[in-house]
Formats: C-alpha cells, structure tokens, sequence
C-alpha cells in the first residue's frame, strides 16, 4: 500500500486560493505535447525537456508509481501532470506538472522559497501515516535556488529516508513564469552502479519554458 498523498498542485492551489481568486483549470482537450525520440515538446504548455537514452518519458500515468506512494489521476481531475520521466530500471523518476496562475497573484524568489518549504510538513506527515509515527527516519535537506531556462523563479526541498534498506531522496520544484506556476516532483531511489541523480541533473538542465514571442 502506497501513501496516498495529495498532489503538489493541489496544495499549492489551495495554499494561494485566499488571494488568487476563482481557481483556473487545465484544458484536457489540449494534448499535453508530443514526444519525438528522447525529446518532449509541450502542446498545452509551452515547455520542452530531453530525457537520457536510457530514461523513458510518457504522458500516461507509470502504474510503478502506485508503489512509491503516488496516486494515479481520476476521470474527475481537473488538473493531470503533463509529462512523467523514469528510469525503467531503478524506478528513479520526475514528474512536470503545469498549472495556469491566477491574475493578480504575483511571486517573488522570496514567497517562492517559503511556499516550496511549506510542503516539508505535508511529507513528513504521510511518512508517519503510512508507517507509523517516526519510524521512518526522515532528513530534510535545505530550501535552494534552482536555474530553469526561461524561469525567473524556483526554488527546490527535498528529504532523504530509507525504506526497507533501499535510500530514496524525494524532492520538489516549485517554480513560477507569467502565467504559469511549474510543478516538478522527483524520487531518486539509490542503487548500485546507478548515475541516476548525475542523470537526472543533465534532464533538468535541459528543461526550457519556451517563450511565445
């Protein structure tokens, strides 16, 4: 049984709705983009990322997922995650989600910071439902600056816990670029001879808001 946990989005959404106003939603009825060989270009948002050849990308939520503590989208979603990426092998994945931002709402690196490590609690939290109240040893690491072509704001948490020996970094991207807020949640789950957080640094870097100039 996975932790059932409730999505970045969505609670950044709710976080903001005091002074966002009516929350704005998704068009499914726009495909989240095409994939073409080891390259996703968005078509409902304007972004694009390369995945490694041995990482794979899918638009369709990866039922290993369901495993790691993850829920999959219901018919009734109002919000799906654009793109998922993972590596087939060691499970290691990251997840890109877009959510148009409310007029009137306006970001600094500041608020962006402080929202990303209003998330800790909520993590933390889920570990202790799931396994029993601190019996997952669970480390946070520091709330930092992250560069993403086309972005002027992110900022990045995570923590690092263990669960039946294997170690896993779970982490969180929260960025915003008029008019989108983005999205990015990861797992690294560390395996031997794996490169999978050096790998997972070169998908990030590659990843660009395309401007619609």
């Amino acid at each position: 049984m996975g932790l059932k946990r409730i999505s970045f989005p969505v609670l950044f959404l709710f976080v903001l709705m005091g002074c966002a106003g009516v929350q704005v939603r998704d068009n499914l009825n726009i495909p989240a983009g095409k994939i073409t060989d080891d390259q996703f270009t968005g078509i409902r948002y304007p972004f694009r990322v390369s995945a490694l050849p041995n990482w794979k990308m899918t638009t369709e939520f990866p039922r290993f997922l369901e495993k790691l503590g993850y829920e999959g989208p219901s018919p009734y979603d109002k919000e799906v995650t654009e793109l998922y990426i993972f590596n087939p092998s060691t499970q290691s994945n990251i997840q890109i989600d877009f959510t148009p931002a409310n007029p009137g709402v306006r970001f600094t690196q500041e608020s962006i910071e402080a929202l990303t490590t209003t998330v800790t609690e909520r993590v933390k939290s889920d570990l202790d439902k799931e396994y029993g109240q601190g019996a997952i040893n669970v480390e946070v690491g520091p709330t930092e600056p992250v560069s993403l072509k086309g972005v002027p704001f992110a900022a990045k948490k995570y923590v690092t816990y263990a669960i039946r020996g294997v170690r896993r970094e779970e982490g969180w991207i929260y960025a915003f670029t008029e008019p989108y807020q983005i999205f990015i949640l990861y797992m690294i789950l560390e395996k031997v001879g794996a490169n999978d957080r050096e790998d997972m640094k070169k998908i990030l870097d590659s990843f660009e808001v395309i401007s619609k100039k």
